[in-house]
């Protein structure tokens, strides 16, 4: 016969006011994040990839694929954000440099500071963020070449952990559902971080179309992963 260990009822009651305290510290903190993308399929494939709880907060990110150009993309995402329902804790335009004109790109990025819209922006492309995960990049690159690089990294890591002597080769297909597992099995996202804020330290002036290779994706990428302190900050305080 099992032994049956009974519980005074006193101890229980202590016991239960405990685990009602543990609940409410360790309660969720829902976070609402609106990320407009340029790329219609590439981009917001990406970010919704990212874990939905983090520490202490449940992040419901909702993506928008706009296949727009810079400036209007920026309208779109304050219209969005405007007409929405819902209160957004932060709402991003994500978009690259590619070949629109310096002065698109860069008024793009002004008109949307100007409407506290935050601005994840690469130049020359989104491509760049995925190899940071390899390797510190300084010099520009078009996207195609970004594509070879990356290719080459990946097919190298897979090549080092296989067992196979011709195992399967990675083929970068631009609206892979895939990237952000891949990145995390083969690449370093801590990396691509600390190499993004290398590439930024290099410019110092608001030109931004002129700051090729840099990206500010690990911005929203601190933020997906609960370390903007920033943004932690603003969500306590409107608690």
């Amino acid at each position: 016969m099992a032994n049956i260990i009974k519980i005074d009822n006193a101890d229980l009651k202590r016991f239960n006011r405990v685990e009602k305290k543990r609940k409410v510290k360790t309660r969720l903190e829902r976070v609402y994040f609106l990320i407009v993308c340029e790329g219609e399929k590439t981009e917001p494939n990406y970010f919704k990839s990212f874990k939905s709880n983090v520490k202490s907060f449940v992040y419901t990110i909702e993506t928008l694929g706009e296949g727009s150009n810079t400036k209007d993309l920026v309208k779109r995402t304050i219209k969005a954000r405007n007409n929405s329902s819902q209160k957004y804790d932060s709402v991003w335009a994500v978009f690259d440099k590619d070949g629109f004109s310096p002065n698109n790109f860069n008024s793009a990025i002004i008109l949307a500071e100007n409407n506290n819209i935050k601005v994840g922006w690469t130049n020359e492309a989104f491509e760049l963020w995925y190899l940071l995960h390899f390797q510190y990049r300084n010099t520009s690159m078009s996207r195609e070449d970004y594509k070879k690089a990356l290719e080459n990294e990946i097919n190298s890591k897979i090549q080092a952990q296989s067992k196979s002597k011709n195992p399967r080769k990675f083929q970068y297909k631009k609206n892979s559902k895939e990237m952000y597992l891949i990145l995390e099995k083969y690449g370093n996202q801590k990396t691509a971080i600390s190499n993004a804020e290398k590439l930024i330290a290099n410019h110092n002036c608001k030109n931004y179309a002129s700051h090729n290779p840099c990206t500010k994706l690990h911005l929203l990428v601190n933020e997906l992963n609960g370390n903007s302190t920033e943004l932690n900050e603003e969500i306590k305080n409107t608690e």
